[in-house]
Order: C-alpha cells, then structure tokens, then sequence
C-alpha cells in the first residue's frame, strides 16, 4: 500500500502538517472502494489533488477522470453537459450529445464546487447516486452509468441546505465519506516549504536565480492570513520572482507585494436589510407621526380651554391630560398656567380679546387644524412623488416602496392629480 510520503512525491504535495496528512490518509484508504466522497475546504487549498488521488489508486484508474467545475457552467447548459442531450432538445442543439457521466462510465467523474449545483440538476444526481440512472435532456429512454463520484465544496453546505439552496439527501450521499483540508494560514510550518517550491519553479521557468527570504521576512510570511490560500502564495512569489532584480528579499521588500489584510477585497455584508426591515421602519416612523399629532391636538384642546375658562378650572377636570403633555412634578400638587402656557403657546398681545366669542375659538382651533392637515398632504404628496420618480413610474414598486397597496396608492394619486 501507498505510504503517506509516497503519495504527496508522487503528486507534488507540499508540507507536514498533522491535517494534511490525516486527509490524505484518509484519501488513501477509500480509494480501493466506490464510496462517494465529499471534500471540503476552502477555495485555493488544493482540493483537486485529493479526487487525483483517489481515482490514481482505485481499480478504476484505467478508465476516465473528469473534473467538471459545477460554478463555471450556466445553469441552462448544465444538465446537457452532465448527462448529455438528443438532437432537438433545445434551441441549437443539432446533434445527440453524450453528457460526462455517459463518457466516464466505468471512472470516476470530480464534481468540483458541487454546492453551486441548480435544485433541479441536484435531483437528477441524487438519481445516479441512489441507482446509476439518468435521462438525457430531451429524451424518455433511462441509461445507466457505472461511475465513481468525488465531489468538492468550499461553502458551508450546513447554511446551503437552510437557505434551501442544496437538497438535505444529496448531502449525506455525497459526504459518505468527508476529508476536510486545513486552510494555509493552519500550515504556518509549510508556508515557507511551499515558498521555497513555488521560487525555485519559477526561477527554472523565468531563467533566474532563485530568491532567498531573510529571517524577517519568513515570519512575515508566516504569520500573514492568506486568505486565497496556496493559489495566492503562488501567485505573490511568481510577481517577486518575476520584478525583484535584488534575488535576497527583505520583509520591507515582501510587505509591498502583500495586500493590506481586511482591505484588498470588498466586503461581504452578511446582514443587509431586508425589505420587510425597511417596512417596519416606516411603520414606526408613521406611528411616531400619529402620536406627534394627537399630543399637539390635545395641546390645542388645553390651550382653548384655558384661555375660555381660566387655569384653576381647567387644573380640576383636566388633570390626566396636563400630566400627559407637561409630565408630573416632584412636591408640585398644581402646575402654574398663569406665566408659561400664555407665554409660551399665546404670541399675541391682543389674543385674549380675540377670543372672547365661541365660534372665534373654534375658527381659530379649525384653522390650526388645516394648516396641520395641508402640511401632512403636503409631506404625503411628496412621498409618493419621490418614489414614483425613484421607481419611474412603476406603481406596484412604489406602494412596495411606501408600504401600502397599489389600489391605495392609485386613489392617491388620483386624490391628489398627480
């Protein structure tokens, strides 16, 4: 049997470390079985060896590998290529095609990024996985298929499967058996090592010396994140072999090829707002409105009544609605009306006199009152002409928008002549 150490010479394996070795390991020992194995680990580790593996060792090495790239192919062209389709299935589709589990038959066939798989295709390889059949686009006839699957994931299928974006059966086909490889910032030992490989490459390939990393900068090596794993290490020491005429590299030197870490990409944002946040909002916004609106009606109700009936008075029978506009005061039984209430909300020297008729009052209430209405048309006006004008004219978006109904929203519109 392969050793360990055999294997990682034999595909060009880099390191030592306790994890990588566990997976390959684990590689290893159900390569000689048609198990269904899921390999997991982040973009850039090398999840590809593992299938190589796999497939190099078991009794199916004589016959066909194919890696296929689930995430690199459109959704409506999927199925054709995995299980091939007849002559006039679809637009363009001018002769029979034979799909990669009908010309792997009797190998093994790498389903690479497998969690970007359409649900509908997923159904169809839950189907070869439970019995060896599939159908070809475009026809009725069954064909069975004799091939070993290695699928690779580097999103949580976990979190997938809540979303409700990966069948929950097609999971624990898959992942029969799970080898896990450890991102490169958990190799801090075969960092360097990989380094070393990668330079000596590209001087082979470029004609060069080889660089030479100082103590400094083989720390700085080791303890940056490396978030694109071995594919971004490589990439750093082919742009350094490839502009440094100086061959022995500083950790200033190494530094500028190094993104800022936390900055080089955007951002992902994990907890964007949905449109039911952005509803409820509005809701809170409109009740706070409301409310704004009956304190300062209450406010005018008081006010009239002190003005017609005198502080004292209006202290007896209305005490729960001046606790509600002015608040309660400590070691106070009574709030003094005679100074604030007349200063404060009675501008006019001459307003007393104004108001010695009822129906003077009530004018004046009633007048406050459609100031109030037309300033609230007004603002509700302009509302709905500003996500109209956001949403150009499409009603239905703009009562999403508004957080009414597009029947509401019509009679709005028509209320108002807009």
């Amino acid at each position: 049997m392969d050793t360990v150490q055999a294997i990682k010479q034999r595909f060009e394996i880099i390191g030592n470390d306790t994890k990588l070795n566990r997976a390959i390991e684990k590689a290893i020992q159900v390569a000689p079985t048609d198990i269904t194995v899921l390999v997991a680990g982040e973009s850039g580790v090398g999840k590809e060896n593992i299938p190589r593996i796999i497939h190099s060792l078991s009794h199916r090495k004589h016959g066909k590998y194919i890696a296929v790239n689930c995430g690199a192919i459109p959704e409506g062209t999927i199925d054709s290529e995995l299980f091939g389709h007849e002559k006039g299935a679809f637009t363009g589709a001018t002769n029979t095609r034979e799909g990669y589990f009908e010309v792997a038959d009797g190998g093994t066939i790498f389903l690479d990024e497998v969690g970007e798989l359409p649900l509908t295709t997923q159904v169809r390889l839950l189907r070869v996985l439970e019995n060896g059949e599939f159908i070809k686009v475009g026809s009725s006839q069954v064909q069975k298929t004799d091939v070993r699957i290695v699928a690779a994931t580097n999103v949580n299928l976990f979190d997938a499967i809540e979303k409700g974006k990966f069948r929950e059966d097609l999971y624990y086909r898959l992942s029969t058996v799970d080898i896990t490889l450890p991102p490169l910032r958990d190799r801090k030992d075969d960092i360097h090592l990989l380094f070393r490989k990668f330079v000596a490459d590209f001087a082979h390939k470029y004609k060069m010396p080889p660089l030479k990393l100082d103590e400094n900068a083989v720390q700085l090596l080791q303890k940056f994140r490396w978030s694109g794993n071995i594919r971004q290490l490589r990439n750093v020491a082919e742009q350094i072999s490839v502009l440094e005429t100086n061959r022995d590299i500083s950790s200033v030197t190494l530094q500028s090829y190094l993104p800022v870490q936390g900055s080089n990409l955007p951002s992902v944002i994990k907890d964007k707002k949905s449109e039911s946040d952005f509803s409820t909002e509005r809701e809170i916004l409109y009740k706070v409105l409301f409310d704004m609106k009956s304190d300062l009606n209450d406010l005018k109700k008081l006010t009239l009544e002190l003005i017609q009936n005198g502080s004292s008075k209006v202290q007896e029978t209305n005490q729960n609605l001046i606790k509600k506009i002015y608040g309660s005061k400590e070691n106070d039984s009574e709030i003094d009306f005679e100074e604030e209430p007349r200063s404060a909300l009675i501008t006019s020297q001459n307003t007393e006199d104004a108001y010695q008729e009822n129906d003077d009052n009530y004018l004046f209430a009633e007048t406050i009152e459609e100031e109030e209405t037309l300033r609230l048309e007004q603002k509700e006006i302009e509302m709905i002409k500003k996500s109209l004008e956001k949403n150009k004219g499409k009603r239905k978006a703009a009562a999403d928008e508004l957080g009414i109904s597009e029947r509401t929203l019509y009679r709005k519109i028509k209320q108002f002549d807009l």
